[in-house]
This record gives structure tokens, C-alpha cells and sequence, in this order.
């Protein structure tokens, strides 16, 4: 970018800023930050500015450097979800493509700072991202890079098997934020970066207390009482052999995850009403002269590239689009049905799409919102492969909506939970998938259930369905076998 156009976009972002205002919208302040292209790249692999190293991130950077390179893909954003919001525009791009993202990085901090989903998230996450790598750092130094290394692939590889209904919190997050401006220390509880260690020996101890008495009662305890989804966190508190250091690095990774778990929840939602404002306040800017007729027109262009269509996947944020764009539609203008029997006013579209941005998740929203006639007018359908070719095999609008909204659940990820921590009284532990009609890869599942064991240190095995019959994977330390199990 020009060095003659920093002027202009600094005042461009600062009508951008007023006009999401004018709109109705409530960002977070958000700082921008021009960066190379290679800055770029590391940021969207790493996923956070400062976060620790390792060879997936690295993988990653090359995967986008390449695909970027060819052509094949384009950042236009990437924002993070702070207090102040931290957004990042590419050196490279014109004055016209920084200005559009502007736009469009306003609608995503004003859905941070307001939908539902995101109220539990860390709001200092860089910083605490930052502590975590040097944590991480330290344990290299100690325990040396490849053991450190070694230990994250077997984490990294079930990071995903988290509960995200567990938003467990020791404090307001509003007066830690505080605290942490004003370098302030909390006087209610440690106040270092190892104060979650204090938290999981806490509960690991009023566990034990719980077993000793239900052991006084000669009842033996289940282990765990109830099938927990939270593979992470049960490693944590009850892995027999992880030392201290260990457990902080598997809580680390859980943190980070956490942390990324209402952007995935809401990705349709969130790229959706982006592109509802930047649309709208490009356009403002356009009719009040900020923009020249040529960059109009341009605009145009990017939009609709970022909001065609795919044949063969969602585009979430032509998808999100629409549904916004509907649901005001049909708010605006309520049939006379709709009027008697739901009460519903004319003209209350934009009240209705403000209450949905705060209060629904993608599930809820298409659920909700995607309505035969989107379906139809979308051309959505539901297809698989048989052979050598993708064929569609059902356009039923509900079905399809079902499918849709089926194929979100817990993100795409099989679903599995511990089942039993002392399988057959030996301390082996017993994973169960909660089957809902996709297999897993085999090849995958046995790698994995090796990482497992390596954080478990006892045999470890998973019931599955395969080939619709129930299953067993098993591995002992040396060996993963498959045992079928009877109905």
C-alpha cells in the first residue's frame, strides 16, 4: 500500500467507525495494525498473535503461503476477539480492499462485544496466549524441545474433546480485565500464571474425599459417575501418571480451544452480519462521496466474489447473508397471519436482526431462520459420493436444513466421552463414541487411542460402530487390536 494512502485510510477507517455508529452497531474499539504478507500468513495459521510454537502452526504457514501464492486463496480479514479489538490489514492491498475490510471487521467486534456466546470468553486472550508460550518455552528449556514437542502431538491430537458447556469462572471476567489494565493484583486468589494448577488440585482433592466416603459406605465409587465429555479436563485432574508440568501444558491447549469455541459455534452468524455492514456502510460511504464512482463499482466486484456461492460447500458468509437479509425482509413486511396471530409490526426488521445476532448460535439460527423458500431460492441439497462421483440424494428443504444443522453438532467432530477411568478394576480407561451414523477412520482412531495412552499411561479403549456393528478398539502400549462386541 501507498505510504500517499495512509492518510486517507486512517480517515476512511475513522468514517467507517462513525457510520457503524450511525447504524446502530456497538463495536469493541479495534486497533488496526498494517502488516507484511508473511505476518499475515503466521497470524492466520497461528490462529493468535504470540502463541506457542509448533510443527502443526508451522505446516499451517506453509499451507497458506502456498494456497495464497497460486492464487487460490485470499486473506481479507483477520481480527481477533480482544478489548480492545486487534485487526490487521495486509501491506499489499489497496486503499479500496483495507477500507472494505475495515467495514467488514466492525461487524465482527460488534458481534463479539454482544452476542451470547461470546460473554465467557477471555477478552485478554493475546496476553494470556503470550504466557502460555513462554510457559511452554520454560518446560523446552527444562525438559528439552523434542519431549515437549512429543507430548503436544498427543494432545494436539484430541484437542477438540472439550466441553464447551463448562464455562466454570472464579471471577467476573469485567474486573479482571480491570485489574489487569490498572496492574492491579486480585486479592481473592493467587494471582500468577499458574493459578488454574491450584484450581485442579482443589478439586482433585474434594474427589478423593468423595471416594473415601463412598468407599466407608462399601459402595464402589463409578468412575466417573456420569459419561464425561470433557476428555481434556478428566486427563487433568486424573491421568495416574502426567507430572505437574504436563497437566498445565493439556490445560493450556484446552484454554486456547475454549477460546476459539464460539467462533466456531456462530460462523455463519458472525461472517453473515460482517457482510450485512459492510455492505450497508461501504454504501453509506459511497453516497456521501467517500468513495470515487471506479471504487464503487469495485466494490461491487469484491462483494460479490465474497459472497459467491460454491457448488460443492457453504459459503458461510453468503449463507449468513441471506438469512440476515431475509429475516429483516420478512420483519419489515409481516403477513397479515403473521400480524393477527404472532403479533409480529411492520417495520421492526432491524430491531429482529439485532436480537437475533445477540441471542442465537448457527444451530439455532438455521433452525430457526432457513426457510423453504431460502432453500429453494439457495438451490441447497445434501449429496454424498457413490463411486467415482458426488450425487445429490435429497433436496426435501427440511432435510436439507436438518442435514445442515446435523452436520454443526459439536463442529463436525465425533462425539466421545470417558465412559469408565477403571475399566475391569485395572485403571483402564474406556472411551465411548456416541454414534450418529458417520464412522470414524480407523487408520485415524488407532493413532489416536496411542496418544491417549501416552497421556494415560494404563491400556485405553473406545467403542465405537463400524460397518453398522459395535466394536472395540483397543491398545495395550505395544499393540491396537478390534474385538466386535456383541448386541
Amino acid at each position: 500500500m501507498a505510504d500517499s494512502d495512509l492518510e486517507r485510510l486512517r480517515d476512511r477507517i475513522g468514517y467507517a467507525w462513525e457510520i457503524a455508529h450511525e447504524f446502530g452497531l456497538d463495536p469493541f474499539p479495534t486497533h488496526f495494525e498494517l502488516v507484511p504478507a508473511t505476518i499475515m500468513y503466521e497470524f492466520a495459521s497461528y490462529s493468535l498473535p504470540g502463541r506457542f510454537s509448533h510443527w502443526t502452526h508451522g505446516k499451517a504457514y506453509y499451507r497458506q503461503k502456498m494456497l495464497y501464492d497460486l492464487g487460490l486463496s485470499k486473506i481479507y480479514e483477520m481480527v481477533v476477539n480482544t478489548n480492545p479489538s486487534y485487526a490487521f490489514l495486509m501491506e499489499m492491498n489497496d486503499l479500496l480492499q483495507n477500507t472494505f475490510v475495515a467495514a467488514h471487521v466492525f461487524g465482527h467486534t460488534d458481534f463479539f462485544k454482544n452476542n451470547v456466546y461470546f460473554q465467557h470468553t477471555s477478552r485478554r486472550m493475546i496476553e494470556r496466549a503470550s504466557l502460555n508460550a513462554e510457559r511452554i518455552a520454560k518446560y523446552e528449556f527444562d525438559h528439552g524441545k523434542l519431549e515437549v514437542e512429543r507430548f503436544l502431538d498427543a494432545v494436539l491430537s484430541i484437542q477438540e474433546h472439550v466441553d464447551y458447556h463448562l464455562f466454570l469462572k472464579g471471577e467476573d471476567e469485567g474486573e479482571e480485565e480491570e485489574q489487569l489494565r490498572r496492574g492491579e493484583v486480585s486479592r481473592t486468589r493467587p494471582s500468577t500464571e499458574y493459578d488454574d494448577l491450584w484450581e485442579l488440585d482443589r478439586e482433585e482433592k474434594e474427589r478423593r474425599a468423595e471416594e473415601e466416603r463412598e468407599r466407608r459406605r462399601g459402595r464402589p465409587p463409578k468412575f466417573p459417575e456420569k459419561p464425561q465429555k470433557d476428555l481434556l479436563l478428566f486427563l487433568i485432574r486424573h491421568s495416574p501418571i502426567l507430572e505437574p508440568w504436563q497437566r498445565d501444558v493439556i490445560e493450556i491447549v484446552r484454554q486456547e480451544f475454549l477460546y476459539f469455541v464460539p467462533q466456531m459455534q456462530t460462523k455463519v452468524m458472525n461472517e453473515g452480519w460482517a457482510s450485512i455492514w459492510h455492505s450497508r456502510i461501504m454504501r453509506e460511504m459511497a453516497d456521501r462521496g467517500m468513495l470515487s464512482d471506479a471504487e464503487a463499482v469495485e466494490f461491487a466486484r469484491m462483494h460479490a466474489s465474497v459472497l459467491s456461492p460454491s457448488r460443492t460447500s457453504l459459503n458461510p458468509y453468503y449463507l449468513g447473508y441471506k438469512i440476515f437479509e431475509d429475516i429483516e425482509r420478512r420483519w419489515d413486511n409481516p403477513t397479515r397471519e403473521e400480524q393477527e396471530r404472532l403479533g409480529r409490526k411492520p417495520g421492526m426488521g432491524r430491531q429482529k436482526i439485532f436480537e437475533v445476532r445477540e441471542l442465537d448460535n448457527d444451530v439455532s439460527f438455521l433452525r430457526n431462520y432457513l426457510t423453504k423458500e431460502l432453500v429453494e431460492e439457495l438451490d441447497l441439497y445434501l449429496y454424498k459420493k457413490e463411486g467415482d462421483e458426488w450425487v445429490i440424494v435429497e433436496k426435501n428443504w427440511e432435510k436439507v436444513r436438518d442435514g445442515i444443522v446435523a452436520s454443526m453438532t459439536n463442529f463436525g467432530f465425533p462425539y466421545i466421552v470417558v465412559d469408565d477411568g477403571d475399566y475391569r478394576g485395572n485403571r483402564e480407561l474406556y472411551l465411548r463414541h456416541l454414534h450418529e451414523g458417520q464412522d470414524l477412520d480407523m487408520v485415524y482412531a488407532e493413532r489416536t487411542l496411542q496418544y491417549v495412552h501416552q497421556l494415560w499411561g494404563r491400556p485405553v479403549h473406545l467403542e465405537t460402530v463400524y460397518d453398522g456393528k459395535r466394536i472395540l478398539l483397543s491398545y495395550d502400549g505395544e499393540r491396537n487390536s478390534k474385538t466386535t462386541l456383541e448386541r
